[in-house]
């Protein structure tokens, strides 16, 4: 197979594993481009290795941190690539993604030609993403096991959306300084907390709409301390019929997700109005993250995996083309945003 340029890497490869998050990325002021790209290369690499049922759980752990020392450079040798392309590769039924865990050394090529800075950036988002999969790993039975493991008190389930996305948030805004330097007024520090949040926001909503189709491959991310207080198991969950029954618990955590969706918004405003790129890339995820938690609060059967709450193509595109009227304006964008919680807050 021909070795992919860097322009084949961070363009039609990209385009065709990150599916609606390309658009955010395409969005991006050109200097954030590359290495936010680059890094969804190599998480969506790793996290193809994670989820290949196909493969044992624990060779597909050592796989996983395989890639992370490829990563790390604590590794330089292709025999391990090579190895994570034969054994993998071959189970993926998406072409793009086989040609992605085909391409991992020229990856790594584009990766050592980032200035200093960027490339351990790149490395610490991966090694903290790789991380929980990682946990993933560790924590839940094999998915054709037939059981089913429950995270245990939700300092455990807000500790795991910081490893996989509350983590992007705080990369997000290390290269947002990095790259565009003045463009963000407030401290670093309160940046990067609000990041983490924002992060969480978006996996918490993932939490949520995915809890049926999780169930059956053994994950309850719904801590088991929750569920003890609404009298549930995780074993309840698997019956859509007690979609109802476990209503309260929903509004529970729909309640905790909406608070981390305020310091969304707030990290947002932060972004200068005349930033228009980075606000846009920022205010897409916030307003289909909202769409899909009223979907949740509006479905009487959240746990039945054939009715997921999942926003159409038609109503992200619909999102985008309105966003470009809000995103001058500190007021309709806070209105838009809001509007939406109350919404939500309103079915509670």
């Amino acid at each position: 197979m021909p070795t992919p340029t860097r322009a084949i890497l961070l363009g039609p490869l990209l385009k065709g594993v990150s599916r609606s998050f390309y658009l955010t990325l395409r969005v991006l002021p050109a200097g954030m481009r590359d290495p936010i790209g680059l890094a969804y290369l190599l998480a969506r690499a790793a996290d193809t290795i994670a989820d290949t049922s196909l493969i044992p759980p624990e060779q597909r752990l050592a796989l996983l941190l395989a890639l992370r020392d490829q990563v790390n450079g604590v590794a330089a040798d292709s025999a391990s690539l090579q190895r994570i392309a034969a054994e993998v590769a071959s189970h993926q039924v998406q072409s793009d993604e086989k040609v992605l865990l085909e391409s991992l050394s020229p990856a790594l090529d584009v990766l050592s030609q980032l200035s200093e800075s960027d490339r351990k950036a790149v490395r610490g988002i991966v090694s903290t993403l790789t991380e929980g999969m990682e946990f993933d790993l560790r924590t839940f039975p094999d998915e054709r096991s037939g059981e089913i493991t429950a995270l245990r008190e939700y300092d455990e389930l807000d500790r795991y959306t910081y490893l996989v996305a509350g983590c992007v948030g705080e990369f997000w805004t290390t290269m947002t300084y990095a790259h565009m330097p003045g463009t963000l007024k407030e401290p670093p520090g309160t940046m990067t907390l609000r990041g983490v949040r924002f992060g969480k926001a978006l996996q918490m909503t993932n939490v949520l709409r995915d809890c049926g189709k999780d169930l059956r491959i053994g994950r309850c991310y719904l801590p088991q301390a929750m569920l003890n207080q609404h009298g549930l198991s995780a074993q309840d969950l698997l019956q859509p019929a007690n979609s109802l029954r476990a209503r309260p618990l929903l509004v529970e955590l729909l309640r905790k997700t909406l608070d981390h969706f305020r310091v969304a918004l707030d990290y947002t405003l932060a972004i200068p109005a005349g930033s228009v790129r980075l606000r846009l890339a920022c205010l897409w995820p916030i307003l289909i993250g909202l769409e899909t938690l009223v979907l949740l609060a509006d479905n009487g059967a959240w746990l039945d995996p054939g009715r997921v709450s999942k926003v159409t193509r038609n109503t992200v595109y619909g999102i985008i083309a309105s966003s470009l009227l809000l995103v001058p304006s500190n007021a309709l964008v806070r209105n838009a945003i809001e509007k939406r919680i109350r919404k939500i807050e309103a079915r509670l």
